[in-house]
């Protein structure tokens, strides 16, 4: 199957109130235009230099979603355009995006990484310290950096049902973090998680955003 039958597959089995990332680090900016031609308008990039490279020889209306571990230096370069952050996994780099979002008078949506997975080098908020987190407020000040919801990569395993659990965890967190902090706040509704080996799985447990990559651009190139 081709790039683009690849795309269009897995835009099929995504139901209503589910939306593709296109996970495209990695791969050509000519395997982007042909997804981008078949109908994509969001991509997923996790290294700002290959980000920095790619966006300007793509059109302007494609919503660039950063996915990957991001450095607080790095922000700076991927503040004035980037539309949603997802893997914010300190206090630390939400500071730092909205201080450079305000540099830009934006408003960036970020999503908290949760540690939910089995392997220690994942990074991530550990669910209690991400809950505490919340609870102290001092993201309340930080408009720049708007929380949107959550974000979590299961654990790399073939058990589905460990995967699973560890959705619903994240699932479990998302719900609870809206009902105490978020509920008169309709922006918080963002569930990324799933990705191009457990996105059918994913969607059993509430994702909104799945990070599919190799399931459309096949392995990578580079």
């Amino acid at each position: 199957m081709s790039i683009v039958d690849n795309y269009h597959l897995v835009r099929s089995q995504l139901p209503q109130g589910t939306r593709l990332v296109a996970v495209s680090k990695y791969h050509p900016v000519e395997a982007l235009r042909e997804v981008y031609d078949a109908g994509c308008r969001c991509f997923g990039e996790s290294h700002v230099q290959e980000l920095q490279v790619k966006r300007p020889q793509l059109p302007a209306d494609i919503e660039w979603h950063f996915i990957g571990h991001l450095q607080t230096n790095k922000v700076k370069y991927i503040a004035p355009y980037i539309s949603m952050i997802h893997a914010v996994d300190t206090p630390r780099l939400l500071q730092e995006i909205h201080k450079q979002a305000r540099r830009y008078q934006r408003e960036i949506p970020c999503l908290l990484e949760l540690h939910v997975a089995q392997e220690a080098t994942k990074y991530g908020f550990e669910p209690e310290v991400c809950m505490q987190f919340l609870a102290e407020g001092e993201w309340r000040q930080w408009q720049g950096a708007r929380i949107c919801g959550i974000m979590c990569m299961a654990s790399n395993v073939d058990n589905e049902s460990r995967i699973e659990a560890d959705f619903e965890q994240a699932r479990t967190f998302f719900l609870e973090a809206k009902k105490r902090f978020f509920a008169d706040d309709p922006a918080f509704c963002e569930c990324s998680w799933g990705m191009s080996h457990d996105y059918t799985l994913a969607i059993r447990h509430g994702s909104t955003l799945v990070r599919v990559g190799s399931k459309i651009f096949g392995e990578r190139v580079y």
